[in-house]
């Protein structure tokens, strides 16, 4: 079996010594045999170079090529992947960043008692930290700031919200069959090669933001019938 210094490795897979020891560092790349003062590394470390370098090259972040990799290496469930990160844009990135609010400010903009703060937390909204609280969602956060001013009680909405999100995992659990029950239809996990779970990624990445698309419009459009439904039923 071929063995190589990582000047060596460098030239014959194109990734510069510096990013080989970033790929290392980040644990995306195992760290060499060492002999002696030496570390050398092998065909494995060449495949796994190209299989990143590509993943890169396709757009993946670090973090999701690592979660990729360590699937593929234990056993993979496409659940697990399509629970992945979805390569989409910054609209897309503001629905999965996290703000921070005091308890002064729940009470104040939300009018929220305990019991609220307490329901909040248990539906994973609200996460302690500190003395305030990190908002997993923000937009529902906001949504439910005007609601509230427009005479909402904050308990009817958590209520909804509980529901909605039962509602949504039962869509998200629709949409992943479409792929479990073709192509797994045990439920057993996956045994694939690194370079075959860059097809099953390239699928999941394509497929996951175009169901949040068909999910999105056709929300859209049952809201415009349900709203006008609502206005016809309202007396002149």
């Amino acid at each position: 079996m071929a063995e190589y210094r990582i000047n060596e490795l460098a030239d014959v897979s194109g990734v510069s010594v510096r990013n080989i020891r970033v790929y290392q560092d980040r644990g995306l790349l195992p760290p060499p045999k060492i002999k002696g003062r030496t570390g050398w590394y092998s065909a494995e470390h060449l495949s796994r170079l190209k299989v990143i370098s590509q993943m890169l090259e396709r757009g993946y972040t670090f973090a999701t090529i690592s979660e990729l990799l360590m699937a593929a290496r234990y056993g993979l469930k496409v659940e697990h992947v399509l629970e992945g990160e979805p390569k989409r844009g910054s609209r897309w990135k503001n629905f999965r960043r996290m703000a921070t609010i005091t308890i002064s400010e729940l009470r104040k903009g939300l009018g929220a008692t305990d019991s609220n703060i307490a329901l909040g937390q248990r539906l994973g909204l609200l996460v302690k930290e500190g003395a305030g609280y990190a908002v997993t969602n923000p937009e529902v956060l906001a949504g439910a700031e005007v609601l509230v001013k427009a005479g909402i009680d904050l308990d009817v909405l958590l209520t909804r919200w509980e529901r909605v999100q039962q509602d949504l995992q039962d869509i998200a659990a629709s949409f992943v069959s479409i792929v479990t029950d073709k192509y797994f239809e045990d439920g057993s996990p996956l045994e694939l090669e690194e370079s075959e779970v860059i097809r099953l990624a390239e699928l999941v990445h394509t497929v996951r933001p175009m169901a949040h698309d068909i999910v999105e419009v056709a929300f859209s459009k049952a809201m415009d019938t349900e709203i006008s439904k609502r206005s016809i039923a309202v007396p002149n």
